[in-house]
């Protein structure tokens, strides 16, 4: 069904994109009337609604090291079928803390960490996790799930070696904090030096919120019949079993409905007006936020099981392989948690509950910052994040190295 809307809207979409580039070209004599800028603001209203996302480039290629412009390059210094550790080298020849970024494998691509990746440059070496979108893993390849998650995130603080330091944004919390204690409870010398939470359903339990109550409103069997589909033919990932992004997508956008459709009625007004810096600003936005990808679905499944039906971690009942998860093996590592005051999806309090579970972390090592006015993308990307957190995560670590 959604291959076949696709294939509907394509025309739609042309002809938004042809209306654009008539009525936006300075050749044509009615491009500067308002007439002509509502009918080029229409057009790409129609262009962006009709079109489907594609994967975006992080497009980091400089930042700004003690006043002066250093050259940045992307590299693949690991792959696997279902995740690229990806390393945004600085051609600085600086030494700084090792930071590996875990992005969310929950239906977008780890490019909306854009913003969280420019802060970190300038004093950081930043490994990030780029996830594959689903339907373009082979079935050959083999499944992926929640055991395999946490083994992929020992594996790259494995590559970073010792005295890294490690962020996890969102979804990652659980598995990232499990294959810390894990770590921490072998003595590997790859245990993180810091671990940081923003926004990661710990605990999903305290505050239930939305999303919280529809993944215990319903049953496991339930989820397995209604959301998980098959990757179609044509695909190289066909066969596959998946969790769609455009459905995760489109429950996102359902819960605020009215927010989406007011940033669009701006994006047209700016574009009417010639604001363009804030028009510019939606599309950054909405390219990285409506770019999804479908994720494995014994993944998907496994995470709706043990972390919003069961709550396993926050339970201490997590079984890895056979082996429990004790989140109290972890004492070496200091541990910073980030909520945002008005998470719709992760509510302040779930994160927090990290605390109690590392009980072996002297209370001198643990931090806890509530952002005020703050939703869930917030503390992470924009403003706030720039000018109020980051300065935090910076000392942070700095602090701690």
């Amino acid at each position: 069904m959604y291959n076949a809307y696709r294939t509907l809207f394509a025309p739609f979409n042309s002809w938004g994109a042809a209306v654009q580039q008539l009525w936006s070209n300075p050749a044509f004599p009615l491009s500067g009337t308002p007439f002509g800028r509502a009918m080029a603001a229409g057009g790409e209203l129609l262009e962006r609604t009709t079109r489907t996302f594609p994967k975006p480039a992080f497009a980091l290629t400089s930042t700004v090291i003690g006043g002066r412009d250093v050259a940045v390059q992307e590299e693949r210094v690991l792959q696997t079928p279902f995740c690229d550790l990806i390393r945004f080298r600085r051609e600085s020849g600086r030494q700084d803390p090792k930071v590996l970024l875990v992005a969310p494998l929950s239906g977008h691509h780890a490019s909306l960490l854009r913003d969280t990746v420019l802060q970190l440059l300038p004093g950081h070496d930043v490994y990030l996790t780029d996830w594959i979108d689903a339907r373009l893993v082979p079935l050959t390849a083999g499944s992926f799930d929640l055991d395999d998650y946490v083994a992929l995130m020992q594996g790259f603080l494995r590559h970073l070696g010792p005295g890294a330091h490690a962020i996890g944004v969102c979804q990652p919390g659980v598995p990232l904090l499990a294959a810390v204690a894990l770590l921490a409870e072998d003595g590997d010398v790859a245990t993180p030096q810091t671990l940081t939470l923003m926004g990661a359903p710990i605990d999903t339990r305290v505050h239930p919120t939305q999303v919280d109550d529809f993944a215990t409103g319903r049953s496991l069997d339930w989820f397995e019949r209604s959301v998980v589909q098959e990757v179609p033919a044509g695909e190289p990932g066909a066969g596959r079993k998946v969790y769609p992004g455009f459905l995760q997508l489109a429950g996102f956008i359902s819960m605020n409905p009215s927010v989406h459709a007011k940033a669009h009625w701006k994006l047209y007004r700016d574009l009417i007006d010639g604001n363009e810096d804030d028009a510019q600003s939606h599309r950054r936005f909405y390219d990285d936020y409506l770019a999804v990808m479908d994720v494995p679905a014994e993944y998907y499944l496994q995470t709706v099981a043990s972390v919003f039906q069961r709550h396993d971690l926050a339970r201490g009942e997590m079984i890895w392989r056979g082996r429990k998860v004790r989140p109290a093996a972890i004492r070496g590592t200091a541990l910073f948690t980030i909520e945002g005051e008005n998470d719709d999806i992760t509510a302040p309090g779930q994160t927090f509950a990290a605390h109690a579970l590392c009980s072996g972390i002297p209370q001198e090592r643990k931090r806890h910052h509530l952002q005020p006015d703050s939703g869930h993308y917030g503390i992470f990307s924009g403003r706030r994040w720039r000018e109020e957190i980051f300065p935090l995560v910076k000392a942070f670590i700095e602090g701690e190295c």
